[in-house]
């Protein structure tokens, strides 16, 4: 097993990427990494969806990498980062793994060509062209309602076999697809669902773990589940997702990251809620209902 393998597992989490005019806001960045690094987190996603990665210029995206990294090293926590890319080329893809050989990270989370929609032999022979030329794993990433492509089970299995692959991000949202992998994948090979509405039910059905856009807010509640779940006090657990479901589906009533921005803007986590066209800001009565279930949980609920 490569140190990834045993490292995929638990709560990660897909760190959103802070902006001020139009930059990247390097203060608010090294505070959430100071906030994050004191809490039951087991790795950090950067550059992908939620971190607005294909926002951000190949300089900017070295640069978020570098800042994380210090800051953890600042706060003696050496949490594995895996770098989110996403591409339709397949050689243009290797060109940015070559840019990116020598950058100081665990892996990678690739998602699958997007417009495109190749089909299943064109799928394994991507992902396995990314494979051999990658200088680090590479954890897939299935997320069809964005990409217009599903990575079937069968194409999956095939994947799995390869050497430089250990590990998929399941955003498939097909629950019976999902089950069926996790009961025939082979040994090792780990999976994460990214699904945050369905983090109960996939850490039920056997997930590895999980990584979370609403794990930024709550975040010792969304660790606690899979701790829960692993001592068999599955009722606890229920309770404990009970008590953060509503959260998973605030944070997408808009496209995603923004409200979250939003969320942690209000905390003071981050000084600008600022996200990069084509995303905008969460539209007035969102924030309404953000800023109130902020106060709410501020004043009934325990902090996370």
């Amino acid at each position: 097993m490569t140190e990834l393998h045993q490292q995929l597992q638990g709560l990660w989490l897909p760190l959103i990427t802070p902006f001020r005019d139009g930059e990247l806001d390097v203060a608010s960045l090294r505070r959430l990494v100071r906030h994050y690094a004191g809490g039951p987190i087991d790795g950090l996603i950067l550059g992908a969806t939620s971190g607005e990665g294909m926002s951000l210029s190949m300089g900017e995206l070295e640069g978020l990498v570098s800042v994380v990294l210090a800051e953890l090293t600042a706060n003696s926590r050496q949490l594995p980062i895996c770098l989110g890319l996403s591409g339709a080329s397949t050689a243009r893809m290797k060109e940015t793994l070559d840019d990116t050989c020598d950058w100081p990270i665990s892996g990678y989370l690739i998602a699958s060509p997007y417009y495109t929609r190749p089909s299943q032999r064109g799928l394994l022979q991507h992902f396995n062209a990314l494979a051999d030329h990658a200088a680090a794993p590479i954890v897939l990433y299935n997320i069809p309602y964005r990409t217009a492509v599903n990575l079937t089970n069968e194409t999956l299995l095939a994947l799995a076999a390869h050497q430089n692959i250990v590990g998929m991000k399941d955003c498939c949202a097909d629950r019976a697809q999902s089950i069926d992998f996790l009961n025939r994948r082979p040994a090792g090979f780990r999976v994460l669902t990214g699904e945050d509405a369905q983090t109960f039910d996939a850490l039920s059905d056997g997930a590895d773990g999980a990584i979370l856009l609403s794990a930024h807010l709550e975040t010792k509640t969304f660790a606690a589940i899979r701790t829960l779940l692993q001592q068999g006090n599955r009722d606890a657990a229920q309770a404990a997702w009970r008590s953060v479901a509503g959260l998973t589906r605030l944070l997408f009533a808009e496209p995603s990251p923004a409200p979250a921005k939003h969320w942690l803007w209000r905390q003071g986590l981050i000084d600008s809620p600022e996200v990069r066209l084509p995303m905008v800001e969460v539209s007035e009565d969102l924030a309404t209902w953000l800023d109130a279930e902020i106060e709410r949980r501020a004043t009934v609920l325990q902090p996370a």
